[in-house]
């Protein structure tokens, strides 16, 4: 598996992992500001972004490839920064590898089994036939007629891409769609323990992904953790409020 990677900086490593349908280039202009004091590696996970292509996703695989990038990139030890389905993978990686984690930051998520939540995502990228449409403007059309908010129809629309005189989808939709239960899942189980410190990042208007309730497993997983709040941000808090998280990320480390 190869992982397409950008590299700024220099300095102790920061590894970032985006989320689902998201790509390395969501974090890049925090990926700018964290290269002043680190030496950044922004990840496209398998089946998304530059990344290679494979039928098996779930987090095993992802930690596995994380743990063989780092290989391949010479990386001894490393912070780990996850937003999201990234912050699941962040997390099996720091539970398997305790000794490549210097410190974890989980964006927005919790290690436990979400509800479905994402099916008007899959009708409205599936509704796009890809065969057909000649502009970037009538993609944008169809999606908007299932997303009505502007900021997803434009996340998702980054996945879009040109090949001659068609188009694609960057990540591999079929494939996120067959393991989605896998994505949503836990896969941590009763005896894996990162006891590394552990910073937790909830957005304060995103009420799906951590609550009070979560915090006893957290801390069963994650001994050392805290968490922290980012008021008035939903679940994209490094798009949201790049400056707060920056902040908080930096205090941190």
């Amino acid at each position: 598996m190869q992982l397409n990677f950008k590299k700024y900086g220099e300095g102790h490593p920061l590894i970032i992992l985006h989320g689902m349908f998201g790509m390395l280039d969501n974090w890049h202009s925090l990926a700018r500001r964290f290269a002043e004091r680190y030496e950044v590696y922004l990840v496209d996970l398998r089946n998304h972004g530059k990344s290679d292509h494979a039928d098996e996703m779930d987090y095993y695989v992802m930690a596995k490839d994380l743990n063989e990038f780092t290989i391949q990139n010479n990386i001894d030890s490393a912070f780990v920064i996850g937003h999201s389905m990234g912050g699941k993978v962040g997390m099996q990686f720091a539970v398997e590898n305790n000794n490549k984690v210097d410190k974890l930051i989980v964006v927005d998520i919790a290690p436990k089994v979400y509800e479905p939540g994402h099916q008007e995502i899959f009708n409205a990228l599936y509704s796009v036939n890809l065969a057909e449409i000649k502009s970037r403007k009538e993609a944008e059309a169809k999606i908007a007629e299932t997303i009505e908010e502007f900021g997803v129809q434009q996340f998702l629309l980054k996945n879009l891409d040109r090949v001659g005189k068609s188009y694609r989808w960057k990540a591999n939709l079929d494939v996120i769609h067959k393991n989605y239960l896998d994505i949503i899942g836990n896969s941590l189980g009763p005896y894996d323990e990162y006891d590394g410190p552990t910073l937790f990042i909830k957005g304060g208007n995103s009420d799906r992904y951590i609550s009070i309730d979560d915090w006893g497993e957290i801390v069963g997983y994650f001994p050392k953790a805290i968490l922290e709040t980012v008021e008035n941000a939903g679940h994209w808090v490094h798009a949201e409020k790049p400056n707060e998280l920056y902040d908080l990320v930096v205090e941190f480390l």
